[in-house]
């Protein structure tokens, strides 16, 4: 808490936009999520905190406050959507996923720069190839069994096709456990995106969020925060460029963007998305905070990479590249492991663990800490 020249105490207000990732859910999970982790960290601070229900707010968002009434904060929490974006491109036929995926792979195999890839982060390349190999791999087990049973009765060429019928029915349950199926659509969706830039629609909801965050710059509040998670970072580059054009550049030193877990380099190396590069050149041309927070352990993610040297050997934005370290705060009871908790990991960003930590999603957003004290403070814990 603070107090004026009066004495009176005031509150830390603090604005925050938040841009998700690829996720049909949309604003009632997320608001739901947030208020499931403001009672655990509210359980572990002692600190109260409490979370208005969600209600509509002008540019495609939705809007909710946060009231830190132990620590004297207030949140004011807009949450970007485009859930039915993502609802539209979002491919629930199995044998069409199949069919898309296909030209996808063909398509990242023709224009990723797989090299680069591979040198930033080899484990990002083993999740870009291991949901293929299992969707044809598992099928392929269970026709070997099961048809393999079948043709000690029947013909193989009726009890082949029976055993792959079956392999594929069969083999739907631990694909989704390794979340086989939302990967082929995230990188169906990338693969268009980067191939083809926003259409229309998209491109109007891009500028609606980067003209909604640009009017509230010059509000008075303490802190304002562009929050972008998964693969809403690539979105918010689109974002921040058209921002940066807005105000010619010249950004107030209470702004960070935050980005969790960000997978830029997806779109960033590929050779066909020149529209995409020169976003990244106007974020890189510009001087701002970015704070990056990625976790090792996450697959989908491309940790401790700056996001700009794809394309400029020089960038102005002040970058901080964290690894939030979730095993330090987690009891080891608790803590995701294995490759069916690599999605749970991807959302630990929004979590609370065991311990708090300074970066936590909560002490971060719902906290008295700035962006820059939770960073300093966080660089102390050994």
């Amino acid at each position: 808490m603070r107090a004026n020249r009066a004495g009176v105490v005031e509150k830390f207000k603090r604005k925050l936009f938040y841009l998700g990732g690829y996720d049909p859910r949309g604003v009632r999970f997320y608001h739901q999520l947030y208020r499931e982790q403001a009672e655990r960290y509210g359980a572990l601070s002692g600190e109260t905190v409490t979370v208005s229900p969600r209600r509509s707010a002008p540019g495609s968002a939705a809007r909710w406050i946060v009231e830190n009434e132990s620590a004297g904060v207030e949140t004011d929490y807009e949450f970007l959507r485009w859930e039915d974006l993502v609802g539209r491109s979002w491919i629930r036929n199995p044998l069409q996923l199949a069919w898309r995926s296909l030209f996808t792979y063909a398509g990242f195999l023709r224009f990723l720069d797989i090299p680069t890839i591979r040198r930033l982060k080899r484990g990002t390349l083993i999740t870009l190839l291991y949901p293929p190999a299992l969707a044809l791999l598992f099928p392929l087990i269970g026709m070997l069994l099961v048809g393999g049973a079948l043709c000690l009765l029947l013909p193989w060429y009726v009890a082949l096709p029976v055993g792959l019928a079956a392999g594929i029915l069969l083999s739907g349950r631990p694909l989704n456990k390794l979340i086989v199926p939302w990967l082929l659509r995230f990188f169906h969706f990338n693969h268009q995106l980067a191939a083809k830039g926003y259409d229309a629609e998209f491109s109007a909801r891009i500028d609606q969020f980067a003209a909604r965050i640009a009017a509230t710059l010059d509000e008075p509040y303490d802190e304002i925060l562009f929050v972008a998670h998964s693969n809403g970072s690539i979105l918010a580059a689109s974002v921040m460029n058209r921002i940066l054009a807005l105000r010619q550049g010249k950004m107030p030193e209470n702004f960070a963007l935050v980005t969790l877990g960000h997978c830029i380099p997806l779109i960033g190396c590929r050779a066909d998305a020149r529209w995409f590069h020169e976003d990244l050149r106007g974020v890189a041309a510009q001087d701002f905070r970015w704070i990056d927070i990625g976790s090792p352990p996450d697959g989908a993610v491309f940790h401790l990479i700056d996001p700009m040297a794809i394309v400029a050997r020089e960038s102005r934005p002040r970058l901080t590249l964290l690894s939030p370290r979730f095993h330090r705060f987690y009891d080891p009871a608790t803590y995701h492991s294995g490759w069916g908790s690599k999605y749970e990991i991807h959302f630990d960003y929004l979590r609370v663990g065991d311990v708090l930590s300074p970066l936590d999603y909560l002490s971060l957003t719902a906290g008295r800490r700035t962006i820059d004290e939770a960073v300093a403070l966080f660089r102390t814990i050994s």
